[in-house]
């Protein structure tokens, strides 16, 4: 075992061209110039010449070629880079999915493992492919996003970096072919890369990199000795409790429980309340999209429990108050749609019972 896990070091950028690769192999050139063993694990030139001149010089490990389905494609090889042990590896795209057979099914899966080998990792991403994001990315822009990184990846980075340039910037860089080939940068302009989608996204990135460095500043005050605040009750944190069905817009209300217990620095537990142990009530697609959730939520690093009782809203408000529960997630009934101003059924069982917490029901929009 290594005497150290790597450090990680991220890239943070709101759309393809803003800078995030060629920053990044800045970095990677001038630790080299200074001594430090660094390669390229993974480079996507996207035939950028400015780009591509910046890994002159820079050892490259030679990606793996995966069959799938008749055709050949090239992956990370992410034995290879462990093998041969640089100080510092350079991976670009991190939240790339691997194709279907590779060990591991995601890119920053292969950073972890890299990290493990006691290598350090520099890598780029977008904030539309944070997890929690993905529902407001997709409200923002009409475009839902299918490649995620969790965001407890997101907070481990030792460090994050943002790469900012202005929308307008961006669109002239852009314009000018630097970006993507003319008849790709023509539809990018047609599409996602309009001036209202641009300024959304790089919303979102200044405040995800603003909220890390809050977070990072709380954690050095967690070690120093706070003096107690007038009125204050130090026992007291926040538990969010999050209601799970098989409603595809489960997904979105796990996101946003995720997100808001993150910014609160809460517990957060999902939850699902069967009618019995064979979850006879439901379906075979029912109980796939529950057991879906479930995992979801698990992959975010959120506490999951399923519990039984004839009663979902009872069962599930004693489970609340017995873990102290501040706020309560509930997506709103899928028959409920066109009762905008009113609730009915479950949901409103639920907040009758839960007069004591917080109650937040979300709905599916449309955009």
């Amino acid at each position: 075992m290594p005497d150290r896990r790597g450090q990680l070091k991220i890239y943070l950028g709101y759309a393809a061209g803003v800078g995030k690769t060629y920053q990044m192999l800045e970095e990677a050139q001038r630790l080299k110039a200074e001594g430090t063993d660094v390669v390229i694990g993974y480079f996507e030139p996207h035939a950028r010449k400015d780009t591509i001149e910046k890994t002159a010089g820079l050892e490259t490990v030679p990606r793996r070629r995966v069959e799938h389905r008749g055709t050949v494609f090239e992956e990370m090889d992410t034995d290879a880079i462990i093998r041969r042990h640089p100080q510092i590896c350079v991976v670009d795209e991190f939240a790339h999915s691997n194709i279907p057979g590779s060990e591991r099914g995601k890119r920053w899966e292969d950073v972890r493992a890299i990290q493990d080998a006691g290598i350090d990792v520099l890598t780029t991403v977008n904030v539309q492919h944070i997890e929690s994001l993905n529902d407001q990315v997709l409200q923002g822009t009409g475009i839902r996003v299918r490649e995620t990184v969790p965001d407890w990846m997101m907070q481990e980075a030792d460090q994050l970096v943002m790469v900012d340039v202005t929308p307008r910037a961006l669109l002239h860089r852009l314009e000018r072919g630097v970006v993507y080939a003319p008849e790709k940068a023509q539809r990018a302009l047609e599409n996602f890369f309009t001036e209202t989608n641009l300024t959304a996204l790089r919303e979102l990135a200044l405040r995800q990199a603003a909220h890390q460095v809050e977070d990072r500043r709380e954690e050095s005050r967690a070690v120093m000795p706070q003096p107690a605040s007038f009125g204050a009750d130090p026992d007291r944190h926040e538990t969010i409790v999050i209601h799970l069905t098989s409603d595809p817009s489960t997904a979105m209300l796990i996101r946003r429980g995720k997100r808001v217990a993150d910014f609160l620095h809460a517990h957060c537990v999902a939850v699902y309340v069967a009618h019995d142990a064979a979850w006879s009530d439901l379906s075979a697609a029912q109980k796939e999209a529950v057991e879906k959730h479930l995992s979801f939520a698990r992959n975010l690093h959120i506490e999951t429990q399923i519990l039984q009782g004839s009663s979902v809203p009872e069962t599930l408000v004693d489970f609340a108050r017995v873990q102290k529960a501040t706020q309560l997630y509930l997506a709103r009934d899928a028959g409920e749609e066109k009762h905008q101003t009113r609730l009915t059924g479950e949901a409103k069982h639920i907040v009758k019972l839960a007069r004591d917490m917080e109650i937040t029901i979300v709905a599916r929009r449309r955009r």
